[in-house]
């Protein structure tokens, strides 16, 4: 075999490994989101995911869903956003198996940012 025959297979397992690293977040995953006032709703993710890009929906407790944009993966870490009523909720934060810890902001004052955890839907 020739020297560059052999580099060339070590970068495409070295890629492959890689790949199988990251997380895959396809699929619906559930989760309690605080509220203002100490109280709680139900929130449910749905994420189809290509590579590292990142689609999908998300839907609260009225049940109208809105669409997720600027969604990526990398490795375990995670991100999105959201938009409705004219503001946008940026998501960050990382998956450890059936598991994913987001911590939300929004780009307007009067909604409070937080954290969720949701779980993979089985």
């Amino acid at each position: 075999m020739k020297k560059s025959t052999l580099v060339f297979s070590a970068i495409l397992m070295a890629c492959s490994t890689i790949t199988a690293l990251a997380a895959d977040v396809s699929g619906a995953w559930t989760g309690q989101m605080g509220g203002p006032n100490g109280g709680g709703f139900q929130i449910s993710f749905t994420f189809k995911q290509e590579g590292m890009k990142l689609t999908g929906s998300v839907a609260g407790p009225q049940g109208e869903s809105v669409t997720i944009t600027d969604g990526k993966v990398d490795g375990d870490k995670v991100a999105f956003n959201i938009s409705f009523n004219g503001m946008t909720i940026k998501h960050e934060g990382t998956i450890s198996g059936e598991e994913m810890k987001l911590t939300s902001k929004a780009d307007q004052g009067d909604f409070p940012g937080g954290e969720i955890v949701l779980k993979k839907s089985k």
